[in-house]
């Protein structure tokens, strides 16, 4: 079952087209990485989503309801964890997620419970009557996450949720988020963090230019890049490196010696890492330190867009 369906989405403003005919589906139980580099239109179909920017062409689904004609049903089942902290300061924690619950309708015990329920799933059930603006930067980001989640909704979306944490919160939010997601929430999460997509989400789509430019698991994005890996030696040797050799290993693209440092590019899909060394050491050459990096996402991202995710 899809959680959200985009069917040809298309936003502008004026005569620029922020989003283009964007089909997109995210199904439910799914941890969804939404990417793209600054300008792709990623904030806008996050807000269409969310329902805070109307379509200019195209329908969005959410639980096979379209939202035009369902807006509050819509509202109910989302949850939006926004990029920028959306808390007040001269109210306390407690206050905070209360009045955000109660944005949706709950009243009386049920919003008490669900209140302190959601402070305490982000662990700051010891700090109700705290102020945010005595909290640390950490604290208020699982705040924030509180008053987005204590509705109970099928679907959250988290637009940047650890940006400018300190390790500990980080970590802390990323379990709150599995978590969540076993307790059967769908997850749509944008972060300029690669190593935090990579880790939590199941699957992936990049998007640029208005339109989704890749999607598919980890593995199926690293396999669409032929980019070679790199292996980094660094070695001593008393008599010059015969580098021809290393050439004709199968896979081999490519070998740089300089210094005492050896680089070799190589077929992602060859598995010759282990004949490398062994030429290497029939050579008489002593192998000091070795590196070998695959294509990651941040790869993928490079080579699609043309841009690294931290430099956007």
């Amino acid at each position: 079952m899809n959680v959200v369906e985009l069917k040809s989405v298309t936003r502008t403003y004026g005569d620029f087209v922020a989003v283009d005919r964007l089909s997109l589906a995210v199904r439910e139980g799914e941890i969804f990485a939404l990417l793209g580099p600054n300008g792709a239109g990623k904030s806008t179909t996050i807000h269409m989503i969310a329902s805070l920017l109307r379509v200019t062409e195209g329908t969005i689904e959410i639980l096979g309801k379209n939202i035009a004609a369902h807006r509050r049903f819509a509202k109910q089942q989302i949850g939006l964890v926004p990029q920028d902290i959306a808390i007040y300061e001269d109210m306390t924690a407690y206050e905070n997620v209360q009045f955000f619950a109660g944005l949706y309708g709950l009243r009386g015990k049920e919003l008490r419970q669900r209140t302190e329920e959601a402070l305490a799933f982000v662990g700051l059930e010891d700090r109700l009557r705290g102020y945010p603006k005595h909290f640390s930067g950490g604290m208020k980001r699982r705040l924030n996450i509180a008053c987005a989640i204590a509705h109970r909704p099928r679907l959250v979306i988290m637009d940047e949720p650890t940006v400018g944490i300190d390790p500990q919160s980080r970590q802390y939010i990323l379990n709150a988020i599995r978590k969540l997601n076993a307790m059967g929430c769908t997850i749509i999460y944008s972060s300029h963090y690669m190593e935090e997509v990579e880790e939590l989400c199941t699957r992936i789509a990049i998007m640029d230019h208005g339109k989704i430019i890749a999607e598919g698991t980890k593995e199926q994005l690293t396999a669409m890049i032929a980019a070679p890996k790199s292996i980094r030696v660094e070695v001593r040797t008393e008599t010059p490196l015969d580098t021809e050799k290393l050439r004709n290993i199968a896979g081999v693209r490519s070998v740089e010696f300089e210094g005492q440092t050896l680089t070799i590019g190589t077929d992602a899909g060859v598995n010759n890492l282990n004949l490398i060394i062994r030429r290497l050491v029939d050579d008489g050459v002593d192998i000091r330190a070795l590196d070998a990096h695959d294509v990651n996402l941040e790869t993928v991202f490079l080579t699609l867009t043309g841009r690294s995710l931290r430099d956007t």
